[in-house]
């Protein structure tokens, strides 16, 4: 016979269990992350992330998911203790969440991975650990020592110069390491340095030992000293060099002096704003950053959509009887193709029309979607486009220009003079961000810009609307000390009328010819 229950005893079913995965992120520079841990990253509800993981990485991570600074900076300095760190784990994945915890380096080598697994064993929460590159290795490698050498040894120990201050004594067999072992990394080393040293010293080891010391390493803000066992710990103290940093102690250091590619690359050292959309910047950025820079990501202009379709959609209607379709920027056949998808449209819809494009960087978008551009012009410029257009001959032609809201008139004017109808389609619009005005100017007055990049006309007026110094002088003399670098003549041209000095213009006007510009700058 059934039996019947009330509604108070009728089972609940429980929440099912979520899942933490402790992911190594590496040594600071985001690209050095495994693509097992930014798969894990890319499917995450919750990124708990500390001081050493580079927040780059979490641009990976569902612009939904939760995002939790833990802020660990060793001497006590925490957003949240280790135990506040634990529960956090425990609580989210028994709200059935998938948490990725980010920890800087590799989680099981002084990274306490180990102490947070227990917790999790402990309370039964499934989870999974991905190594990450540890900053042992990398701190040798970007400071040009190999930790190992047939020629110098073939023997390496990583150890704590930051050991627990509660044990009751030291894990550490200073007579052991100090003459058994080639070379030595030292992880939290620096407050102890002179101890270290000491150490080793009295053990045995040679005061003549040479030693680098790199602070965060991988990164643009990496720096090395060197000196030997005697004198390094003067050399940092003299050089200012903080955590977070590691001690690397042995004979291959030498090699350093052939070896050490990081540092010597052509903008190392140097700081690049960069004032393009968040969605263009990635080429530059890029770019830049393989040559060394330090780059800072300052969008003068973000991308919104028309304020009305109906032009785009009737010119699509009627594509048919259209000659040409020409993009002046990557952001229109972005968005024009967008458009496309939106009402269920693809490419095949632009079969029997030609298409021109302005540049090769536009025709390497373009070609993204399927297609080859059938113009591209020897003059990267709209003035190019319509003279390369006008030399075919386009009278009687119709012509869809798809574009911003608000652009140069040359190009449709052009075209209309020498015969052709020429039809206007706005597929976005370009705004300004918040103008952060005072942090801007701190940045310039704090010296902490080189070089200030810029690719449109827009990018420069927008950039002296945010700066928020309407006197042209007033704004040279914040910059006294930037290169300015505009992609070509029309950039140049608004740069100059606003009252900034040109330092850096390619003869081609692509993104790699800026970027070499700008480092034969420096070279020169």
């Amino acid at each position: 016979m059934a039996v019947m229950r009330s509604a108070s005893e009728t089972p609940v079913p429980s929440q099912p269990l979520g899942k933490v995965y402790l992911v190594g992120a590496g040594p600071g520079d985001p690209d050095l992350i495994t693509v097992k841990g930014r798969r894990f990253l890319e499917k995450a509800d919750v990124v708990v992330y500390d001081y050493l993981a580079s927040p780059k990485l979490l641009r990976y991570a569902p612009a939904e998911a939760e995002q939790v600074y833990v802020g660990k900076k060793g001497h006590g300095l925490h957003a949240k203790t280790q135990d506040e760190i634990n529960q956090l784990l425990v609580e989210r994945a028994r709200a059935g969440k998938r948490v990725v915890r980010l920890k800087g380096g590799d989680p099981f080598i002084f990274g306490r991975g180990g102490e947070e697994i227990e917790e999790l064993v402990a309370a039964g929460i499934p989870f999974e650990v991905v190594p990450g590159v540890t900053s042992a290795t990398a701190a040798a490698t970007y400071a040009g020592v190999p930790i190992t050498h047939r020629r110098y040894t073939s023997s390496v120990a990583f150890v704590t110069g930051h050991e627990d201050p509660t044990k009751p004594g030291s894990n550490v067999d200073w007579r052991k390491i100090a003459t058994g072992v080639g070379t030595l990394v030292f992880y939290m080393g620096i407050k102890n340095l002179p101890h270290i040293t000491r150490k080793l010293i009295d053990n045995g080891r040679d005061p003549a030992t040479p030693v680098v010391v790199v602070r965060w390493a991988s990164t643009p803000d990496q720096r090395s000293v060197e000196g030997t066992l005697a004198d390094i710990a003067e050399v940092v103290r003299k050089h200012d060099i903080r955590p977070p940093a590691l001690v690397v102690v042995g004979e291959v250091v030498r090699l350093r002096r052939l070896i050490n590619w990081f540092e010597k690359r052509p903008l190392f050292g140097k700081t690049v704003m960069v004032t393009r959309t968040r969605e263009q910047a990635s080429e530059l950025v890029a770019g830049l950053e393989e040559a060394g820079a330090a780059c800072i990501e300052w969008p003068t202009i973000a991308i919104g959509p028309p304020d009305s379709w109906e032009p785009l959609d009737q010119a699509l209607a009627e594509l048919h009887a259209f000659d040409w379709i020409l993009f002046t920027s990557i952001n229109a056949i972005r968005c024009f193709f967008g458009r496309l998808r939106d009402k269920g449209l693809d490419s095949r819809i632009l079969a029997g029309c030609r298409i021109g494009v302005v540049g090769s960087t536009t025709a390497d978008v373009l070609r993204g979607y399927g297609i080859e551009a059938d113009l591209l012009p020897g003059e990267f410029t709209g003035e190019g486009l319509a003279a390369a257009l006008v030399e075919q001959g386009v009278e009687g032609q119709r012509i869809l220009l798809p574009r911003a809201k608000k652009a140069r008139e040359i190009l449709p004017e052009t075209l209309r003079q020498a015969g052709a109808e020429v039809v206007i389609a706005p597929v976005y619009q370009n705004v300004r961000p918040s103008a952060r005005s005072e942090e801007l100017r701190q940045l310039f007055l704090e010296r902490r810009v080189d070089v200030l990049t810029f690719t449109s006309s827009s990018t420069v007026t927008n950039f002296c609307h945010m700066l928020g110094i309407e006197d042209a002088a007033a704004r040279r003399e914040l910059l006294d000390t930037v290169a300015v670098a505009c992609i070509g003549p029309v950039t140049a041209r608004t740069a100059r009328r606003l009252g900034l000095p040109v330092h850096v213009q390619p003869e081609t006007y692509t993104i790699p010819a800026l970027i070499d510009r700008i480092i034969g700058h420096f070279a020169g």
